[in-house]
């Protein structure tokens, strides 16, 4: 076809985190906004691929009209250590939303996600704990690692000013998916587009769904890898590793104003 108005630029604004959060819904959710343009994909370009430089990055942008947002999501993001310095680089205005999901349900999940492809991982108790019996969380191990959001989140801060990292509830997203993207949208700076009347609650998969996706047509939910039922934990388990991440939720909430309920 011909090609498309519009001209390839930098995000202005960038879904940074956290893996297992909610980041694909938000993104999928936010791109129904005509004043949005998003990529499908995650670049990985603030992690892996920063020596291909900005205008490989670049290219990799839809079109947009001047009045078009440019956003990507690349959830690891959040927990790489360089990552807000080369953003702040590329542009110290550049807008940051972080997905944020109890640390206990969100290091599950993802245990769960890593299951689904190598099915002979360790036990999620055995790779949690240095020492069980003595209740030692194993904080090198990635899963209990990016829940540990009060400590990532200060990397960020040196780089950026509270007022310019916006936090979703992915338990919010999940129960009133209006709401939470209500306050995205004013967080962008763009109209309230997005309302109760996007989405309607699908029970088989106990998500959200658009009625209509970007461009029309029937209905959208999130794809099959979306919602998969979570691996069974020990309570006990469970209770040592909510007592870990206390302090750090606590942190978390004093930091950035914003009680997320997750005790």
């Amino acid at each position: 076809g011909s090609a498309r108005p519009g001209t390839k630029r930098l995000p202005q604004a960038i879904v940074v985190g956290v893996k297992k959060g909610g980041t694909r819904a938000v993104l999928e959710f936010i791109r129904v906004h005509p004043d949005v343009r998003a990529l499908g994909t995650e670049p990985h370009f603030f992690d892996r691929n920063y020596d291909r430089g900005l205008e490989w990055y670049r290219s990799l942008m839809p079109r947009t009209l001047d009045s078009q947002i440019t956003v990507e999501k690349t959830p690891s993001y959040f927990v790489t250590k360089e990552a807000p310095r080369r953003i702040f680089n590329m542009s110290r205005d550049t807008k940051l939303i972080v997905v944020v999901r109890n640390p206990v349900t969100r290091a599950i999940s993802d245990y769960t996600q890593t299951l689904s492809k190598k099915p002979d991982i360790p036990t999620f108790e055995g790779l949690s704990f240095r020492n069980r019996s003595l209740g030692l969380v194993d904080t090198s191990w990635n899963a209990i690692r990016i829940g540990m959001y009060a400590v990532h989140l200060q990397s960020w801060l040196q780089y950026f000013p509270l007022s310019q990292i916006h936090f979703v509830s992915g338990e919010k997203l999940i129960t009133d998916p209006a709401g939470e993207m209500g306050k995205v949208q004013d967080f962008l700076g763009i109209k309230r587009v997005i309302t109760d009347k996007h989405f309607y609650f699908n029970k088989t998969k106990g998500f959200p769904c658009l009625k209509k996706s970007e461009g029309g047509g029937s209905p959208r939910c999130l794809g099959k890898s979306k919602g998969r039922t979570h691996v069974q934990i020990d309570p006990e388990v469970i209770e040592q590793l909510r007592d870990f991440y206390r302090p750090y939720n606590i942190k978390f909430y004093e930091t950035v104003g914003q009680d997320f309920r997750w005790e």
